[in-house]
């Protein structure tokens, strides 16, 4: 079986659902071997992870998430406002987040979150020479307080208790192989 093959095209689709964050809908598609079906899939903007260094820390962000109903320790980010260029969207969720501003932003990698049920990406960033305004924007939704981590400890704790977000583990691995530890 080649590529072609494997192909499905999208026949119709239906939205089901539309929140703020995303939109649900329901794909009826066709695979190129003949079969057919229903599949869900979300339509949600880009997804930003910044990974802010100040010497061997990151500054993370402690916060509720609702869906677990616990607090987690993880980057800041968030989502892109509509056409906005995921740079500009990184540069807004650390200075909101965490007051800090980057002197350096480098890109670090982009894959999509789950591509069985989304079709938007998310992009990381790496945010160096940081400088402290003082001043956190939060959404207001947003509940959360910034703290620094040391990185090894970041790394060695991921998917304990406390560092839950599966986003957590990509940013970590794009970030070792930025600095070339992969």
């Amino acid at each position: 079986m080649n590529d072609r093959d494997l192909r499905w095209n999208i026949e119709r689709t239906r939205e089901v659902l539309k929140t703020p964050i995303f939109t649900l809908n329901l794909q009826t598609e066709k695979a190129a071997v003949g079969i057919d079906g229903d599949y869900y899939a979300f339509e949600a903007p880009e997804w930003i992870v910044v990974l802010p260094v100040i010497d061997d820390n990151f500054v993370m962000v402690r916060q509720w998430r609702h869906a677990m109903q616990g607090i987690t320790t993880e980057f800041p980010g968030g989502i892109g406002d509509p056409g906005e260029d995921p740079l500009r969207t990184a540069t807004r969720e650390l200075l909101e987040e965490t007051g800090y501003r980057a002197g350096k932003m480098t890109h670090i990698g982009t894959c999509n979150p789950n591509p069985a049920l989304f079709h938007n990406q998310i992009h990381f960033y790496l945010a160096e020479d940081l400088t402290d305004t003082g001043s956190r924007h939060l959404d207001a939704d947003e509940v959360l307080t910034g703290t620094l981590v040391p990185i090894r400890d970041a790394i060695a704790h991921f998917a304990s208790d406390e560092y839950q977000n599966a986003f957590m583990g990509v940013a970590l691995m794009l970030y070792n192989r930025h600095i070339g530890k992969l």
